[in-house]
């Protein structure tokens, strides 16, 4: 054989090599695997719940960026598919329907609040498939979907542990009579019926029971019909638009209620916070969690919540600056999501809803079990309420004190005083 011809057989057969060398690499490199596993939901990033929906979909992003860096689901990167669901529950099926026909992802999670997920969830029962809700309160009481789980840490009957520890707190004050508000909507309805549960059950007497249309403006003659039946505490479920405007009549009418509040949302959020100021003075509400030295029960959730609000002031992002609200839960619906993937090893939605039932799991806020409907095991729900507010400084709020923890007992940091005695 002549040395030319040598020559070329060997830079063949290293062409070769090279090649294959090459492929067995980048098929075994990250970039070169399997596709990402998509997670697609619908959030409310515009309309009412928006305060809300837009720091959940920051947490959710960070969850992504953490899961993605060590390693993503099994051996897959994770990619967040979703769509702004305008706080709209008419919008919800469509939107469900595209992310599973259309984007085809691999998982779905719900959007933030009860009324937004019930919307979806025949799609998700249709689908057969796993569905995380954030927030939910009594989803799957009808349905009763074996791969249905959610976040809200209300305990197995939500509707009545949600407010329980507000029953609890108020004790203290040794009421006889009560008036109960709601908003005309799935989710405040269902916690005042279960406030009513609470209520008999302590004996107390009810002297108004009313909804209130979800778009009313002027809240002050509501306020002042209640006041005219002299309970001795106010229990209210609203949502943002209302919670701010009872609590400004509130301020305007004045109340001899001894307590009030208990199922106001948004009172939470970093907005109506600062708005509200020293308005908020007196407010016995739920929260989940607080900047009080008692919080530690949730390991992970202080460094979660610094990685939150650092993201939002170097990226200028246009969300609530603290993120003490939903930032955690956010972060811990889709944790648990991942965990239970990981562990099973394959997109297999019956054995992970198997998985997911049959095993308590760690995260940021701390140990999860769900029960057979996808409840929390046990009620987590804290009591607070607003003291010292001294002016409409988002910052005072970032500091304990302003939102002391009247229950459960093993993590309070005050106890409960009169709504005037604030005032």
């Amino acid at each position: 054989m002549s040395r030319i011809l040598k020559f070329r057989v060997s830079t063949m057969l290293l062409g070769v090599l090279f090649a294959a060398a090459f492929m067995l690499t980048t098929a075994f490199s990250p970039s070169a695997q399997a596709k990402p596993i998509k997670v697609g939901f619908s959030m409310a990033l515009t309309g009412a719940l928006a305060g809300g929906g837009k720091q959940a979909l920051e947490a959710m992003k960070i969850w992504r960026d953490d899961i993605n860096s060590k390693g993503g689901m099994i051996g897959r990167q994770v990619e967040l598919v979703y769509y702004d669901d305008q706080t709209n529950p008419k919008n919800v099926p469509g939107i469900y329907a595209k992310l599973l026909d259309v984007d085809k992802v691999d998982f779905i999670v719900s959007g933030y609040g009860t009324n937004l997920i019930a919307p979806a969830m025949p799609v998700a029962i249709d689908r057969d498939v796993v569905f995380m809700g954030l927030f939910g309160m009594n989803n799957n009481k009808k349905w009763k979907y074996d791969k249905y789980f959610q976040i809200l840490p209300a305990g197995p009957d939500p509707a009545v542990g949600f407010s329980y520890n507000w029953f609890e707190a108020l004790k203290t004050f040794k009421p006889k009579t009560i008036a109960l508000l709601s908003a005309d909507a799935e989710f405040a309805r269902n916690l005042k019926e279960g406030a009513v549960k609470n209520a008999k059950a302590m004996g107390l007497k009810i002297v108004y029971n009313e909804n209130y249309p979800p778009k009313t403006a002027d809240f002050t003659p509501i306020v002042r019909a209640v006041n005219a039946k002299k309970p001795d505490v106010f229990y209210i479920a609203s949502y943002p638009n209302g919670s701010a405007g009872l609590v400004r009549a509130l301020a305007e009418v004045g109340t001899e209620a001894k307590a009030v509040g208990g199922g106001m949302v948004g009172l939470q959020f970093s907005g109506l916070m600062a708005g509200l100021g020293p308005n908020l003075n007196g407010i016995l509400n739920y929260d989940f969690y607080v900047p009080e030295p008692t919080m530690a029960l949730y390991p992970g959730a202080t460094e979660l919540i610094a990685k939150y609000q650092n993201k939002v002031k170097t990226e200028g992002l246009k969300t609530d600056a603290l993120g003490y609200y939903l930032v955690p839960w956010a972060y811990a619906y889709l944790d648990v999501l991942g965990q239970a993937v990981n562990a099973v090893g394959k997109i297999d939605h019956e054995a992970i809803a198997k998985y997911i039932h049959a095993t308590e799991f760690t995260s940021v806020v701390g140990k999860i079990k769900f029960t057979e409907l996808g409840e929390w095991s046990e009620t987590r729900t804290i009591v607070v309420q607003y003291q010292n507010i001294k002016n409409n400084d988002l910052q005072q709020f970032a500091r304990p004190g302003t939102r002391k923890i009247m229950y459960p007992l093993d993590i309070k940091t005050g106890t409960p005083q009169t709504y005037n005695s604030l005032r």
